[in-house]
């Protein structure tokens, strides 16, 4: 069944209870009868005016904090040891450069940038202070299936062929809605993507059922390391084999919901290739800290520390020969340069209303030529941006190799961003200083993309 078909039979009154079946699930028809679970509810109302009174418990503006991880659920370990899991295919390309979303890829765009629009963008300035996001939020994140988003339909998921083009689109639209929010939605997808194109018959049937379910738990993808010059391809993170299983030391920075994390993806250098160990959060010798930074806030971002954790040998995930690592590394810089994308779209925008509704001596200061370049310069730079990123999501959706692709766009991504940003900032003028305007919390968010690794994936 085609993704509109499937759309189409999520919202047909013929089906039963008025929904599609879970073997014809799709992310459009997913996502279109959440929204309407979600406006016959108050639950955007409630988001305009609920108080955060998770800031207490995670009170990492000021004090920060330091735990043991979180208390890990049990995964029962099923599926054949050693064998293959289950991939999805490649998409079949056409042979023709065209980068421009299908109708149905459009339809999943449309819907994901309402639910940005009217879920996160008002949730985010009180997210942004508090570096806590809300978990009604969170709760409808997982009803319009991101977490599932890359999971293989035959394991449960939503996924019928290489998802990397449709998250690309996903996390652009949400990052026009807060980056720090969207950060937090994308996180356990990331996990779950990650042991979809990597994990073993065993560690699929073990985890995946956890993200396909009702409870679907937070988890992290934790690469960035808080070392000078960090280099993703260079962890210092370290994994020695130890009897039937390893023990890593070392600690990853700026994990996304690290505190309420119950399973980890780490990257670690093992025997000279680097490595990708799933870790619970319950094993003895994890440690979470808070780690706020300057931007990105909304994400909850934290520190976990590896003190002589042992690891199962059946918690490697994908090859050891450094191929796996350097394609996760490669797909979560994909994803960053899709939300520098969503966000900088959603600094234009509001740019473009401020200049021309902003009036001095008597005019819009939208006539004046400073302000028309500069607005049109951030314009071309976004598109650059966006053509670069969606030719790398393209390829990888292809199965093609895609290192020059990405390593283009993050390029574009890191230091047009910014500048976007910059500028936003600058054409507000005092409003740019001010937390009165959103601009200067995208400014800061935007400072993230060339600097985090890991966290999203797709």
């Amino acid at each position: 069944m085609s993704l509109l078909k499937a759309s189409r039979a999520a919202v047909s009154p013929g089906g039963k209870h008025g929904v599609a079946s879970r073997e014809t699930r799709d992310p459009i028809g997913f996502a279109v009868l959440a929204l309407n679970k979600l406006a016959q509810s108050d639950l955007i109302d409630r988001l305009g005016l609920r108080k955060q009174t998770e800031q207490t418990v995670f009170s990492v503006t000021r004090s920060g904090f330091k735990a043991a991880g979180a208390t890990s659920r049990a995964f029962t370990r099923k599926g054949k040891k050693g064998a293959d899991g289950v991939r999805v295919p490649s998409i079949n390309p056409t042979g023709v450069f065209d980068l421009t979303p299908t109708e149905d890829e459009q339809m999943l765009v449309d819907v994901v940038k309402e639910f940005a629009a009217e879920m996160l963008r008002p949730a985010a300035a009180e997210a942004n202070e508090s570096c806590v996001a809300p978990d009604e939020l969170l709760a409808s994140s997982l009803e319009i299936g991101l977490p599932i988003l890359g999971v293989p339909e035959k394991l449960g998921g939503i996924s019928e062929e290489r998802s990397a083009m449709a998250g690309t689109l996903v996390a652009e639209a949400l990052a026009e809605g807060d980056m720090g929010l969207a950060v937090a939605a994308l996180a356990p997808g990331a996990v779950a993507t990650a042991i979809s194109l990597w994990g073993t018959d065993e560690q699929q049937a073990t985890y995946l059922p956890e993200f396909t379910g009702d409870a679907v738990p937070a988890a992290a993808l934790a690469l960035t390391e808080p070392t000078l010059l960090f280099d993703a391809l260079s962890p210092a993170t370290k994994a020695v084999k130890d009897g039937k299983g390893y023990v890593l030391n070392g600690v990853k920075s700026l994990v996304p919901r690290g505190a309420e994390a119950e399973l980890f993806v780490v990257g670690a250098e093992l025997d000279g290739n680097n490595v990708l160990f799933l870790v619970e959060s319950g094993s003895e010798g994890v440690e979470v800290e808070g780690d706020p930074a300057m931007g990105v806030r909304a994400a909850s971002l934290a520190k976990l520390r590896l003190t002589d954790v042992r690891v199962p040998a059946e918690a490697v995930l994908g090859a050891t020969d450094g191929s796996t690592y350097a394609e996760c590394v490669r797909l979560s810089r994909l994803a960053w340069c899709a939300l520098a994308v969503g966000t900088g779209q959603a600094v234009l925008d509001y740019v473009k209303t401020y200049v021309n509704e902003r009036e001095a001596f008597g005019e819009p200061i939208s006539h004046r030529q400073a302000v028309a370049f500069m607005v049109a310069d951030m314009a071309t730079e976004l598109q650059g941006m966006r053509l670069l990123t969606y030719r790398a999501a393209s390829r990888a959706a292809q199965g093609k190799d895609f290192s020059r692709e990405v390593a283009l766009a993050r390029k574009a991504c890191a230091d047009h961003g910014m500048k976007i940003g910059l500028d936003g900032v600058q054409l507000l003028g005092g409003h740019g200083f001010v937390k009165e305007h959103p601009v200067e919390r995208w400014y800061r968010d935007l400072r993230a993309i060339g600097l985090v690794e890991g966290g999203v994936l797709v």
